[in-house]
């Protein structure tokens, strides 16, 4: 039975049950995580603020005033539990993406399934490196913004909003540094050729400078080129990757004499190691 016999077969129940399971295996991660975001809190915290601080340092050198304020009774409380929120979803990502990857493919055969472990191996680097950039390019969009201040008028900015602020330029730089790993990922289970990634080059270069236009707080060129730089060079890379891989499989299949995949348009190989 084929892999795609082996997934489809399973029954509603058993896929329930495996959902089940997977979530409450991350769910119990992302809680441990939790705790240890919890008692690391001023760390985090003084970690996360670095940034804001920069930035009222030199704010206060040129004579404007930007402070970051709690304004409401239970915030401080609130404030611990986001961030501890945030840094368990961060130390738990290498269990649940690969529980995730597990889930949506079930079908894999047993020595394929060191891919999930390749996968989770590549991701967590991905999302770090996300993470550090984002954390870089924080100060130079605050300065940006906070420029365009009138004078006279101070800069009181809620915690909670700068945190949502933190969050989304982190967000946006890890979704941004994991799609070419998702494009791997496609290559390798066969849904996406490299020679079909490479005609869409065009493409591709537009939608990320698109994608670091939206997603970076200013939109200006340096905010931009920052996130769109590293993203166009990894998709390059997954786009080499998929082709080597293609030819790979090309081979493989050329030893096996199986050309049952290919399309009604491409001619299979004679094989001129029978005779007549």
């Amino acid at each position: 039975m084929s892999r795609t016999d082996r997934s489809t077969a399973m029954p509603l129940t058993e896929h329930l049950r495996e959902l089940r399971s997977r979530t409450v295996k991350s769910a119990i991660a992302v809680i441990i995580g939790m705790v240890i975001g919890w008692f690391f809190y001023p760390q985090l915290f003084a970690w996360i603020s670095a940034p804001f601080n920069d930035v009222v340092a030199q704010a206060k050198s040129q004579g404007r005033e930007v402070t970051l304020a709690l304004t409401g009774v239970a915030d401080p409380f609130v404030l611990q539990l986001q961030v501890a929120a945030v840094a368990g979803l961060l130390l738990s990502a290498p269990v649940w993406l690969y529980q995730l990857w597990r889930f949506i493919t079930p079908g894999l055969h047993r020595h394929e399934r060191r891919w999930a472990l390749g996968f989770v191996a590549v991701a967590f680097p991905l999302v770090v490196a996300g993470v550090l950039v984002a954390y870089s390019v924080l100060p130079i969009g605050l300065d940006l913004l906070f420029g365009f201040t009138p004078e006279g008028v101070a800069n009181i900015v809620a915690v909670d909003r700068y945190l949502s602020f933190f969050l989304r330029m982190v967000l946006v730089f890890c979704v941004g540094f994991l799609a070419p790993l998702v494009l791997i990922a496609l290559n390798m289970a066969g849904i996406l050729t490299g020679k079909r990634l490479l005609s869409w080059w065009r493409w591709i270069i537009f939608i990320i400078f698109i994608f670091a236009a939206v997603a970076t707080p200013t939109g200006d060129p340096i905010n931009m080129s920052l996130l769109a730089a590293p993203v166009l060079l990894l998709v390059t890379f997954a786009i080499g990757f998929s082709l080597l891989n293609d030819k790979r499989r090309a081979r493989k299949r050329a030893r096996n004499g199986d050309f049952s995949d290919l399309g009604d348009d491409e001619i299979s190989p004679l094989n001129l190691d029978d005779d007549e």
